[in-house]
Protein backbone atom coordinates (compact mmCIF):
# COMPACT_ATOMS: atom_id res chain seq x y z
CA UNK A 1 0.00 0.00 0.00
CA UNK A 2 1.34 3.10 -0.99
CA UNK A 3 1.74 5.64 1.48
CA UNK A 4 -0.28 9.32 1.06
CA UNK A 5 1.97 12.78 0.91
CA UNK A 6 1.02 15.16 3.81
CA UNK A 7 -1.33 17.52 1.98
CA UNK A 8 -1.55 21.23 3.42
CA UNK A 9 -4.68 20.72 4.77
CA UNK A 10 -3.08 17.31 7.18
CA UNK A 11 -0.56 20.15 7.88
CA UNK A 12 -3.06 22.54 9.24
CA UNK A 13 -4.78 20.39 10.85
CA UNK A 14 -1.43 19.22 12.77
CA UNK A 15 -0.47 23.03 13.25
CA UNK A 16 -3.86 23.87 14.77
CA UNK A 17 -3.13 20.93 17.22
CA UNK A 18 0.27 21.77 17.97
CA UNK A 19 -1.27 25.26 18.92
CA UNK A 20 -3.87 23.85 21.12
CA UNK A 21 -0.74 21.94 23.11
CA UNK A 22 1.23 25.03 23.52
CA UNK A 23 -2.06 27.07 24.65
CA UNK A 24 -2.71 23.98 27.09
CA UNK A 25 0.70 23.69 28.31
CA UNK A 26 1.25 27.52 28.88
CA UNK A 27 -2.14 27.89 30.87
CA UNK A 28 -0.86 24.43 32.92
CA UNK A 29 2.34 26.08 33.57
CA UNK A 30 1.24 29.66 35.01
CA UNK A 31 -1.09 27.39 37.25
CA UNK A 32 1.74 25.49 38.70
CA UNK A 33 4.33 28.66 38.92
CA UNK A 34 0.99 30.63 40.48
CA UNK A 35 0.67 27.69 43.50
CA UNK A 36 3.91 27.94 44.28
CA UNK A 37 3.94 31.56 44.49
CA UNK A 38 1.16 31.45 46.18
CA UNK A 39 2.30 27.92 48.26
CA UNK A 40 5.75 30.26 49.31
CA UNK A 41 3.35 33.71 50.42
CA UNK A 42 1.44 31.03 52.58
CA UNK A 43 5.00 29.59 53.88
CA UNK A 44 6.34 32.97 54.99
CA UNK A 45 3.09 34.12 56.59
CA UNK A 46 3.66 30.90 58.60
CA UNK A 47 0.12 29.11 57.20
CA UNK A 48 1.81 26.07 56.00
CA UNK A 49 4.62 23.72 57.81
CA UNK A 50 8.17 23.79 55.88
CA UNK A 51 7.53 19.79 55.15
CA UNK A 52 4.37 20.54 53.62
CA UNK A 53 6.33 23.14 51.63
CA UNK A 54 9.33 21.41 50.57
CA UNK A 55 7.02 18.28 49.22
CA UNK A 56 5.09 20.22 47.58
CA UNK A 57 7.58 23.07 46.05
CA UNK A 58 9.98 19.72 44.52
CA UNK A 59 6.01 18.21 42.70
CA UNK A 60 5.43 21.75 41.43
CA UNK A 61 8.79 22.00 40.12
CA UNK A 62 9.14 18.59 38.69
CA UNK A 63 6.25 19.58 37.08
CA UNK A 64 7.28 22.75 35.87
CA UNK A 65 10.63 21.43 33.97
CA UNK A 66 8.46 18.61 32.45
CA UNK A 67 6.01 21.02 31.18
CA UNK A 68 8.65 23.32 29.71
CA UNK A 69 10.43 20.29 28.21
CA UNK A 70 7.41 19.42 26.52
CA UNK A 71 6.85 22.88 25.10
CA UNK A 72 10.04 22.86 23.76
CA UNK A 73 9.63 19.48 21.71
CA UNK A 74 6.67 21.27 20.34
CA UNK A 75 9.03 23.93 19.13
CA UNK A 76 11.91 21.68 18.05
CA UNK A 77 12.13 20.90 14.22
CA UNK A 78 11.78 17.65 13.89
CA UNK A 79 14.99 15.61 11.90
CA UNK A 80 12.27 13.80 9.13
CA UNK A 81 11.30 17.51 8.33
CA UNK A 82 14.86 18.69 7.76
CA UNK A 83 15.10 15.26 5.83
CA UNK A 84 12.29 16.35 3.86
CA UNK A 85 13.83 19.68 3.02
CA UNK A 86 16.77 18.56 1.88
CA UNK A 87 15.15 15.71 -0.71
CA UNK A 88 13.40 18.90 -2.59
CA UNK A 89 16.17 20.56 -2.78
CA UNK A 90 17.89 17.89 -4.28
CA UNK A 91 14.97 17.29 -6.66
CA UNK A 92 14.99 20.85 -7.36
CA UNK A 93 19.06 20.35 -8.27
CA UNK A 94 18.46 16.50 -10.27
CA UNK A 95 15.31 17.46 -11.84
CA UNK A 96 16.76 18.41 -15.51
CA UNK A 97 18.80 15.77 -15.02
CA UNK A 98 17.13 13.22 -14.24
CA UNK A 99 14.05 14.15 -16.68
CA UNK A 100 16.94 13.65 -19.50
CA UNK A 101 17.62 10.22 -18.39
CA UNK A 102 13.91 9.19 -17.58
CA UNK A 103 11.43 6.81 -19.47
CA UNK A 104 8.39 8.88 -20.30
CA UNK A 105 6.17 7.51 -17.39
CA UNK A 106 8.83 9.09 -15.39
CA UNK A 107 8.66 12.17 -16.76
CA UNK A 108 5.02 12.46 -16.19
CA UNK A 109 5.79 11.34 -12.23
CA UNK A 110 8.34 13.78 -11.99
CA UNK A 111 6.65 16.79 -13.72
CA UNK A 112 3.42 16.16 -11.25
CA UNK A 113 5.78 16.28 -8.33
CA UNK A 114 6.86 19.52 -9.80
CA UNK A 115 4.26 21.39 -11.10
CA UNK A 116 0.85 21.57 -10.44
CA UNK A 117 -0.54 23.97 -13.65
CA UNK A 118 0.12 24.33 -16.89
CA UNK A 119 -1.08 27.96 -19.48
CA UNK A 120 -0.25 28.22 -22.58
CA UNK A 121 -0.30 30.71 -25.59
CA UNK A 122 0.27 30.49 -29.00
CA UNK A 123 4.16 29.43 -28.72
CA UNK A 124 4.73 28.93 -24.66
CA UNK A 125 4.34 26.70 -21.93
CA UNK A 126 4.06 28.82 -18.26
CA UNK A 127 4.24 26.11 -16.04
CA UNK A 128 3.00 27.15 -12.30
CA UNK A 129 5.04 25.54 -9.52
CA UNK A 130 4.02 23.59 -6.64
CA UNK A 131 5.29 25.07 -3.39
CA UNK A 132 8.60 24.79 -2.34
CA UNK A 133 9.49 24.53 -6.23
CA UNK A 134 7.56 28.15 -6.73
CA UNK A 135 10.03 29.67 -4.28
CA UNK A 136 13.02 27.64 -6.26
CA UNK A 137 12.26 29.03 -9.23
CA UNK A 138 11.32 32.91 -8.30
CA UNK A 139 15.00 32.74 -6.67
CA UNK A 140 16.46 31.31 -9.62
CA UNK A 141 14.63 33.89 -11.84
CA UNK A 142 15.80 37.03 -10.15
CA UNK A 143 19.26 38.53 -11.96
CA UNK A 144 20.65 39.59 -8.87
CA UNK A 145 20.20 36.75 -6.58
CA UNK A 146 24.19 36.70 -6.41
CA UNK A 147 25.45 39.49 -7.70
CA UNK A 148 26.88 41.03 -4.38
CA UNK A 149 29.47 40.13 -2.49
CA UNK A 150 28.78 37.79 0.96
CA UNK A 151 28.87 40.23 4.30
CA UNK A 152 31.40 37.91 4.61
CA UNK A 153 34.26 38.57 2.18
CA UNK A 154 37.98 38.23 2.28
CA UNK A 155 40.18 38.78 0.19
CA UNK A 156 41.21 35.42 -2.20
CA UNK A 157 44.69 34.81 -0.62
CA UNK A 158 47.22 36.68 1.82
CA UNK A 159 50.15 38.75 0.53
CA UNK A 160 52.88 37.67 1.84
CA UNK A 161 54.13 40.74 2.69
CA UNK A 162 51.28 42.38 4.32
CA UNK A 163 52.41 40.85 7.65
CA UNK A 164 55.95 42.17 7.77
CA UNK A 165 55.27 45.84 7.52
Amino acid sequence: MKKRAKTPRRTGRQEAVRNQQRVRLRERLGSVRNRLDQAYLDKLDGKISEDFWTRKSDEWRSEEQRLCAEMLSLEEVKPERLLDGVRILELAHKAHFLYLKQTPEEHAKLVKMVVSNCSIDATTLYPTYRKPFDLIFTTSKNEGWCARRDSNSRPSGSKPDALSS
